[in-house]
């Protein structure tokens, strides 16, 4: 999704420059220079856009549900570790960048949702993804949403990246985590409370052609991951009137629960022995969360989470 309108917003800038109003491409450049920073600086949220009435539709369709299972202090802040990646990666957005869902259900929280960097170089679509609350997800922007002294912020980062899109098969719960130990070196620093976030139904919404590791398609997938810095799973789902293939995602619904913190005291140069212990904690909490409710969710009972 995110793509689709990358590509229109990159194809509206060429047509400005071979156009006649070339102009216009220059003055915005000219803008991108000087914003550049913007997205490591908080971002430029809009309540306006966050509001449009398109993103009721969009959570409606599947339907994308927020479940609170803990009070979240607003006198703090937060980093949620969000999981799993998916394909759309439609319970982060819907929850975190539209409505007002969440701050009605954690009052005093702001979140902003972490995405690759390489997002805000395309023109005109940094623009939309800022005014939704998407930042960049380089570490000087997470210490710059964390860094808050009144606490109240919630960074929101899809601990899995790119990487983990590979594994997004329908049932799949496998998640690219053991060796992810940024995140929890970035809690220590800024003495962030850790809550882990589980979205049941994200890796229902498309099937993937057949990619397991060793195949020569992974191969080239995580290939061109490592080059380009974001995956390319190659999925199908449905049409507009039709259910047997497009690239309308299924309508299967999305349940994202929220854990109960982790409390975490700051530790300006945390050991590796401290961060592993911490995210070995954080993984015991994850998949408590997952346990706890899977069963609410369609997942049989012999299932759990996979870590790699």
């Amino acid at each position: 999704f995110l793509s689709l309108v990358a590509e229109f917003c990159c194809g509206f800038f060429v047509i400005l420059i071979l156009g006649n109003f070339w102009f216009l491409a220059v003055l915005y450049l000219l803008w991108l220079y000087l914003d550049w920073e913007t997205p490591s600086a908080g971002g430029r949220r809009s309540h306006w856009v966050r509001s449009w009435t398109v993103w009721k539709y969009f959570r409606e369709y599947f339907p994308i549900h927020l479940i609170k299972t803990s009070e979240l202090n607003p006198n703090h802040n937060y980093l949620l570790g969000f999981h799993p990646h998916g394909v759309l990666v439609a319970g982060a957005f819907g929850n975190f960048c539209t409505g007002s869902h969440f701050k009605n259900l954690f009052p005093g929280l702001t979140p902003y949702l972490h995405i690759m960097p390489i997002w805000f170089g395309c023109p005109f679509f940094r623009e939309y993804i800022m005014c939704a609350g998407m930042v960049s997800a380089s570490k000087e922007s997470v210490s710059h949403v964390l860094n808050n002294k009144g606490g109240g912020h919630a960074s929101v980062i899809v601990i899995g990246g790119a990487e983990e899109s590979l594994n997004a098969h329908p049932g799949s719960l496998t998640l690219n985590i053991l060796k992810r130990k940024g995140f929890i070196k970035m809690a220590l620093k800024h003495g962030a409370h850790l809550v882990p976030v589980f979205s049941f139904g994200e890796n229902e919404l498309f099937k993937q052609v057949a990619n397991p590791k060793g195949s020569w398609l992974r191969n080239v997938q995580e290939k061109l991951q490592k080059i380009m810095g974001f995956a390319l799973p190659l999925f199908h789902a449905r049409g507009v009137f039709q259910y047997s293939f497009g690239l309308i995602p299924y309508r299967q619904p999305i349940h994202t629960v929220v854990g109960s913190p982790i409390p975490v005291k700051q530790n300006l140069n945390p050991t590796t022995e401290e961060i592993d212990q911490l995210h070995a904690l954080y993984l015991q909490k994850l998949k408590k969360l997952f346990e706890e409710h899977k069963s609410n969710y369609g997942i049989p009972a012999h299932k759990s989470l996979i870590f790699e």
